[in-house]
C-alpha cells in the first residue's frame, strides 16, 4: 500500500513510523511539526519562569533605552 502522507512520532530522537509503512532505509523525506503539538507557549518556556529576577522594574515601559540607550521617558 503506498503512503503518500503519514503521522509518525518521534522516539528517543527517531522517528517511528506507525505501522503498515514500510519505507526503505535512506528514503529522503519532508518533515514538519504538528500543529498539535500538545504545547501551550507557555508550557513549552516555563523553565524560563523567573530566571530573570534581576531585571530594571521600569523595563517594559523603558525598554528602548535599556537596549538602545534612548533617553527615558
Amino acid at each position: 500500500m503506498a503512503h503518500d502522507r503519514i503521522t509518525a512520532t518521534v522516539k528517543q530522537h527517531s522517528i517511528a513510523l506507525p505501522p503498515g509503512v514500510d519505507w526503505p532505509d535512506g528514503m529522503k523525506v519532508d518533515i514538519e511539526p504538528s500543529k498539535k503539538s500538545g504545547m501551550t507557549l507557555a508550557e513549552l518556556f516555563k523553565k524560563y519562569d523567573g530566571i530573570a529576577d534581576d531585571l530594571p522594574e521600569d523595563l517594559a515601559e523603558n525598554l528602548d533605552h535599556y537596549l538602545h540607550g534612548h533617553p527615558k521617558k
